[in-house]
């Protein structure tokens, strides 16, 4: 492998990123006094850092990079690409091959009637396609005051202003407000938010929230709902198993629109191919991204299932699309990434034995005194920090607290594991092997362990 292994110093190279990169959800301030870790290189499920740290990726970039780093098969076929053509659009009655190639084989992958896939350069934009697609559909239908949209709170639908207004996370909305027509209910988090119900009662009583927003709302002015099959950013929150049937009933009951967000939980992560698939689900679209191209090339879009695509296809021109809708170079990356995910049978290799090895690993971390739920769905998953685990206690201190400082030690550790509020959470390239999970779960134990000393030493043990 290439390897560009002559750099400048790390101080150097954090004082620059300080002075000329704005991250994105980063307190800039406070990065530029702590200074940048600044990653080099990545091969199969781990990441080098420019002081020769070698670091467990258990996030897989961010959710992404499902068949692992530095796949030489992916880098050549963008090198032949751009050579061939590097860029065309796919405006004004024009194709071309990777579109098309790309197009037709995720077609063959998706379940039940999703045949049409309208390309973008993100999850978030796809998003924003979604929001114009519904409703534009119940528009051509008859009913364009159809235009409510049905999220959830703390669920994550991307950043721009669509997908951001989508998302139920306030803290999005606070910087800049959100657009018009979108309705939050509440989450299916039993741990943290279902009190003294069992898991089979409260993932109904969540689930029967849509049918009061929607009978709150009005059933003729709700044109969609919309959810990921798994909360990631919002901490991997996995329904209980009634959730998802209750949720499709009404949909069907009231005929709204379904959207499955499988950005993350898309091409493998749950198991299957889909999400959806895991869990029940019948979208009538369905957001990809991520997974699509294991995040070596930036690429989204919608999946949309025959009825819709035929009504607003069939009705003129649909005033939408974006530059990089199908860039050619990134939907050859994305179909030679899917050939290798069928050809070396990854998603199998999840199913059959990656998950069950790290759900026996990560389900053992409930014996640890802070650790007071650990759940996994394919390779995502997530444990709840608590100082009482019979009572699914939160922590006195502001949320976020404990799960930094243990986030902190896992970074020192030379284990990428989020944090989200007092969750931890991980989702690792799915090409993970059994030995690879063994030290992702040794310095997880490790990094939990030095999280309760600091915890404890600073007086943080105490319950809400």
């Amino acid at each position: 492998m290439n390897m560009i292994t002559n750099h400048m110093p790390t101080a150097e190279l954090q004082r620059l990123d300080a002075a000329h990169h704005f991250h994105p959800f980063t307190d800039k301030a406070g990065l530029a006094a702590k200074g940048a870790r600044v990653i080099t290189r990545g091969e199969g499920v781990w990441l080098t850092d420019s002081e020769g740290h070698r670091i467990i990726d258990g996030m897989a970039g961010l959710w992404c990079v499902n068949i692992g780093y530095g796949r030489k098969e992916l880098a050549q076929v963008a090198a032949r690409q751009m050579e061939e053509l590097a860029y065309y659009n796919t405006f004004f009655q024009t194709t071309h091959v990777p579109a098309i190639a790309l197009a037709a084989e995720i077609a063959k992958l998706a379940p039940g009637n999703l045949n049409h896939v309208f390309f973008a350069g993100s999850g978030s934009e796809a998003n924003d396609t979604n929001i114009r697609l519904v409703r534009r559909y119940w528009d051509v239908m008859g009913k364009p005051w159809r235009k409510t949209i049905i999220a959830r709170w703390n669920g994550y639908h991307g950043s721009t202003m669509g997908g951001g207004s989508l998302g139920g996370m306030k803290p999005i909305h606070a910087h800049g407000g959100k657009i018009d027509g979108i309705e939050h209910i509440d989450q299916p988090y039993w741990w943290g938010e279902g009190g003294d119900m069992s898991e089979e009662e409260f993932g109904l009583a969540r689930a029967q929230e849509l049918e009061k927003k929607i009978l709150e709302v009005g059933p003729d002015n709700v044109a969609a709902f919309i959810g990921e099959p798994v909360q990631g950013a919002g901490g991997v929150i996995i329904p209980p198993a009634t959730y998802w049937p209750e949720i499709q009933r009404i949909c069907d009951k009231y005929g709204i629109l379904l959207i499955a967000d499988e950005v993350i939980t898309g091409f493998g992560r749950t198991g299957n191919w889909f999400g959806s698939q895991t869990f029940g689900i019948r979208p009538h679209i369905m957001t990809i991204a991520k997974g699509l191209s294991s995040g070596y090339a930036p690429i989204g879009g919608s999946i949309v299932c025959d009825e819709v695509a035929d009504v607003v296809g069939g009705a003129g021109e649909f005033f939408h699309g974006y530059t990089y809708s199908g860039h050619p170079v990134a939907c050859a990356v994305a179909l030679e990434n899917l050939r290798i995910m069928q050809d070396e049978k990854i998603v199998e290799h999840v199913r059959d034995v990656a998950h069950p090895y790290l759900k026996e690993r990560w389900e053992a971390l409930t014996d640890h005194p802070m650790v007071g739920e650990a759940k996994l769905v394919g390779l995502m998953g997530s444990i709840a920090l608590t100082p009482n685990k019979a009572k699914r206690a939160k922590f006195a201190s502001e949320a976020g607290t404990v799960g930094y400082k243990t986030r902190e030690r896992c970074f020192a550790n030379n284990l990428i594991m989020r944090h989200v509020g007092d969750r931890m959470i991980i989702a690792p390239p799915l090409v993970i092997k059994p030995e690879e999970i063994d030290v992702l779960i040794e310095r997880a134990r490790k990094s939990l362990d030095e999280a309760y000393r600091i915890v404890r030493d600073e007086g943080l043990w105490a319950e809400a």
